[in-house]
């Protein structure tokens, strides 16, 4: 046994030396077939990418007009090769490869800048004026900014109320490119930032959104104006041109701006500073060309009627100061943002002079209107005028004067108002020296002064400048009320007091009650002669006269003849018998009290010499 098995064991070894080869050639064989595989597996995948880069080069050379979405994804499929070969470069063919791929993807992305190009030329338009009055409040549509631009300076006594309407007024946006249309510039905006075309990207954009935009603001009416181009103008027209240009700051930076900034965001989405600086440069000329027509205004020679619409300005700077700051709020829109809120200190600071320059002109005011009937002078009812729009300012008064002094606003505009005021009556005391008559000086400054009184109270000035202040002035007109009585009627009842020694009048009381020694009859002829004489030629001269208050004149004329009308009665009833018992009695007695009484009822009706024969 043991002899058997040592022969089987031989014999194993003998077998095992002869299958040694056959099994060596059996692991060559094997390992060949799994490198047949693998490179049949990479010819698969390298077949694929060749197919791949033909059917991409098809779309490519299709172009993307017709199947935009495609030729996307073509540029995607391109990208993916040239990862794939830059990844596998020991591959024969990779070389060539990537050279074609690379050309065609350039050559690609070249279309996508003129599809770009031209889809966002075509859908670029510049915006009609119609459209964006539709996107208003209906405040602010054309019957309303038509009405706001008038150049007479009442039209802006609303202003401050209309501001506050407008706080929560709600815009719309304009449509300045058609929404199916902004993914579409999206996605070409976002291949040509990976390809590297940030700046022809950039160019392109900017170029073409700069141009409608400006386009849209000068269909609008907005141009750009010099200093020079402004000193030029008539008032008239000047002032239109600043009430359109109050309309067009809002509309443009409320909807144009506004407008401009959204589709901005939507095309550069995730791409921020190319966003930013594209929006920047975009507005730069038109906030420009906006801003320069505010800063030649602010600029130019300054005069009182300049103030409201300085004012006017100053507010929508204020009120858009808000917007400005978060629609330029990039550090690519540091110019603008600064530019803005000079202009808005520059205005506020040409204001306040202007305020100063209204009071010394009232001052010395030294123009020639006469007012020959002693009524309210035209400066009167111009400054008052001027001082009751102001009060429509009042909240924007205060902010101009908080921007230079911390100090209680409210008393600031109070202590202007009351050196305005005073302002006045130093120069009507002026004007009132010109009157050879003194009782026309007196009624002249009654009348103004009244005028002045009467409008305080019924405006928001009576607030500020307090009821003491009211107090004082009525009693002023009082006082000008009675010197205008001493100095009209003192002679003239000097007449019929008994104490007159003559007809030339002595110190004898007003309106005496007739004791003394009793006139001759000579006497009293001479003194209803006298009397007669003095007072037609005082009714000739005070019908022309005017008192243009209703209530004044009537509290005039009473006041009038509850002094002369007792005298006169008095004076008849004690001389009169003397006369009617001679000849001709309505010689002398030419009126009854009646009569008198009707003829003070035509004074201060500023009546024609003509008026009065008829």
């Amino acid at each position: 046994m043991v002899a058997i098995l040592g022969s089987f064991d031989h014999r194993l070894s003998a077998l095992e030396t002869a299958m040694r080869p056959t099994q060596i050639r059996t692991h060559s064989i094997r390992r060949a077939h799994e490198n047949i595989d693998k490179t049949l597996k990479a010819a698969e995948v390298i077949l694929a990418k060749f197919d791949l880069t033909r059917k991409a080069e098809a779309k490519i050379l299709r172009g993307p007009h017709e199947d935009l979405e495609s030729y996307l994804e073509a540029i995607d499929q391109l990208r993916s090769i040239v990862s794939f070969f830059n990844s596998n470069k020991s591959f024969k063919s990779s070389g060539g490869i990537l050279n074609h791929t690379n050309n065609l993807l350039a050559k690609a992305i070249s279309k996508l800048e003129d599809e770009f190009r031209q889809l966002l030329t075509n859908y670029s338009k510049p915006v009609e004026p119609d459209r964006l009055f539709d996107c208003l409040p209906n405040s602010l549509r054309p019957s309303s900014a038509a009405s706001s631009q008038q150049s007479d300076v009442s039209s802006k006594g609303h202003s401050e109320h209309q501001n506050k309407s407008l706080e929560n007024a709600v815009y719309t946006l304009p449509t300045l490119i058609p929404p199916r249309v902004l993914p579409l510039l999206h996605d070409l905006a976002q291949q040509m930032v990976q390809a590297g075309h940030q700046q022809q990207l950039f160019r392109i954009y900017r170029d073409t959104r700069a141009s409608v935009l400006e386009q849209s603001l000068r269909k609008l009416g907005v141009e750009r104006l010099t200093k020079d181009d402004v000193q030029k103008m008539q008032w008239e027209v000047l002032e239109a041109k600043i009430g359109n240009w109050i309309h067009y700051m809002r509309i443009a930076v409320k909807l144009l701006f506004a407008g401009e900034k959204n589709v901005c965001d939507q095309i550069f989405d995730g791409v921020d500073s190319l966003r930013d600086q594209c929006f920047a440069d975009v507005t730069s000329n038109s906030v420009s060309v906006l801003l320069s027509f505010g800063e030649a205004i602010a600029k130019s020679k300054r005069s009182p009627e300049k103030l409201f619409v300085l004012l006017d300005m100053y507010e929508i700077m204020r009120e858009l100061q808000s917007e400005m700051e978060t629609l330029f709020g990039s550090k690519y829109c540091n110019e603008m943002r600064e530019s803005s809120v000079s202009l808005t200190k520059r205005l506020a600071q040409t204001a306040q002079e202007t305020f100063g320059d209204f009071e010394e002109a009232v001052e010395k005011d030294a123009t020639k209107t006469s007012v020959f009937d002693g009524t309210v002078h035209p400066l009167t009812s111009y400054v008052i005028n001027y001082v009751k729009f102001l009060f429509d300012y009042q909240s924007t008064l205060k902010q101009l004067f908080q921007e230079f002094d911390s100090r209680n606003p409210e008393a600031q505009l109070a202590s202007v108002t009351t050196r305005i005021m005073q302002a006045l009556q130093n120069n009507l005391d002026g004007k009132s020296k010109q009157y050879k008559d003194s009782a026309l000086t007196q009624l002249f400054l009654m009348n103004n002064i009244h005028y002045i009184v009467r409008s305080v109270r019924r405006s928001e000035a009576k607030d500020l400048l307090g009821d003491d202040w009211v107090q004082i002035h009525r009693r002023i007109v009082q006082q000008h009320a009675n010197q205008y009585k001493r100095v009209s009627w003192a002679k003239i009842l000097q007449c019929l007091t008994v104490q007159a020694s003559n007809s030339s009048g002595g110190g004898g009381s007003i309106g005496g009650d007739g004791s003394g020694s009793q006139l001759s009859r000579a006497g009293v002829k001479d003194r209803f002669k006298t009397f007669n004489a003095q007072f037609e030629e005082i009714h000739q001269r005070q019908s022309q006269w005017t008192v243009p208050d209703s209530e004044l004149r009537e509290s005039l004329r009473l006041a009038v003849a509850e002094v002369l009308l007792p005298a006169y009665r008095s004076f008849l009833r004690r001389h009169g018998p003397q006369i009617e018992s001679g000849k001709n009695p309505q010689k002398y007695i030419r009126y009854t009290p009646e009569d008198l009484e009707h003829m003070l009822g035509e004074f201060f009706e500023g009546k024609t010499w003509n008026e009065q024969k008829r």
